[in-house]
């Protein structure tokens, strides 16, 4: 088993906590690591049925279990299907803080707040869980693989090929199935399924949910709301711009980007590296990495894209420990000074001291001018990640 950066973390926690992730990123495995003392799995349909109908259920169950002179751990998973369990936990936590410590985990924060879950601050504390970084494989990813089918830990176990495309293939069915379906989402579940596979060919791009729209022949208004089930359910991100300026008009469309580059690519059918894919599959990569590696490590980041209005950009703008990163990824083993323009923008723009660096594709580490360019798992161990 995959041994994950977020574990210890969890281990140590004093409290009762959340873990929010991505389907398949490995959230019932790890808690159930954690050997809790009682395990409710409402996917499993009985099990949710069961909870359904009895409210004092979750009562019932801990009041069978055996008295025991420690502090008793509940793990229960996919919690979003029933929002309103979560106003007995608090209700438990509230009149015995010392006698239960929950482990809930859940894929649809929107689910969550649709059903007015009651998470005081305080009481429970809220984690993430993405793919597999490259910190947790002691930066010895195989970039080529991570960039063709990702780095969901199933994916990553999975010796064969045919079964990795397979798997990546379905997800988007599964996960049309198992989340917005069964969760009632959305009601037009062709026209969802037709939004997304629009997405996914135009990630990496500046978000344009009147084109989005169009394409997916939906109104724009439902575009949007579409677009939010894909955040709320952690699917894809959107990266805001680094900021506005009343001098320099910077380009305010947010950029997206799926969470994983092997999901992007089932969804696209395509699992080639072809030189006009590999430079978008790169930053989706670097995107998760970074994102992910912030979530292992219980990180606060902000991340955002830069791109002016006459075309200067720099991938990815990350403020994170009170010092602000300009990072650009280049899907070559080559870098020259004609690379490095976004970030002569950037630093004219900005007028505050950063650390520009770029992540490559390359072996060596270099630097030209004050730029530090890295391969990029070296890099991210460089930026704390």
């Amino acid at each position: 088993m995959l041994t994950r950066a977020l574990g210890q973390t969890l281990r140590d926690s004093k409290k009762s906590f959340l873990l929010l992730g991505p389907r398949q990123t490995g959230k019932s495995t790890l808690v159930s690591s954690l050997n809790p003392d009682l395990l409710i799995n409402l996917a499993h349909e009985p099990t949710y049925l069961e909870f359904t109908r009895n409210p004092r259920e979750l009562e019932e169950r801990l009041n069978a279990l055996p008295a025991s002179g420690k502090r008793q751990t509940i793990f229960i998973d996919g919690v979003q299907r029933l929002p309103s369990l979560l106003n007995t936990v608090q209700a438990l936590l509230d009149s015995a803080p010392q006698r239960y410590k929950f482990f809930l985990t859940g894929s649809s924060a929107r689910k969550l707040r649709r059903g007015q879950a009651n998470l005081l601050p305080g009481r429970i504390f809220t984690y993430h869980l993405g793919p597999v970084v490259s910190r947790e494989m002691d930066y010895s990813l195989d970039t080529n693989q991570a960039l063709a089918h990702g780095t969901l830990p199933g994916i990553l176990c999975e010796l064969d090929l045919k079964t990795k495309e397979k798997t990546l293939t379905s997800y988007a069915a599964t996960y049309l199935k198992e989340e917005v379906q069964a969760e009632a989402l959305t009601r037009n579940l062709e026209g969802f399924a037709r939004f997304l596979s629009i997405c996914a060919e135009y990630a990496g791009r500046f978000l344009d949910l009147s084109k989005l729209a169009a394409d997916s022949q939906i109104a724009r208004q439902t575009a949007v709301r579409y677009f939010e089930v894909l955040e709320d359910c952690l699917i894809v991100h959107r990266l805001a711009p680094f900021a506005k300026s009343a001098r320099r008009r910077l380009v305010q469309h947010p950029r997206f980007y799926f969470f994983d580059p092997g999901v992007l690519n089932g969804l696209l059918g395509n699992f080639h590296l072809s030189a006009d894919r590999i430079g978008n599959l790169f930053e989706h990569l670097i995107c998760s990495q970074i994102l992910s590696s912030a979530a292992a490590l219980d990180q606060t980041i902000n991340l955002y894209a830069y791109r002016t209005e006459h075309g200067a950009e720099v991938d990815f703008i990350v403020n994170m420990n009170q010092e602000t990163l300009a990072i650009e990824t280049k899907a070559s083993r080559t870098i020259g000074p004609s690379d490095l323009r976004g970030f002569n923008s950037f630093a004219d723009y900005y007028g505050k001291p950063h650390r520009a660096v770029v992540f490559y594709l390359g072996s060596e580490r270099r630097k030209i001018g004050p730029v530090d360019i890295f391969p990029w798992q070296e890099g991210l161990r460089e930026i704390g990640f």
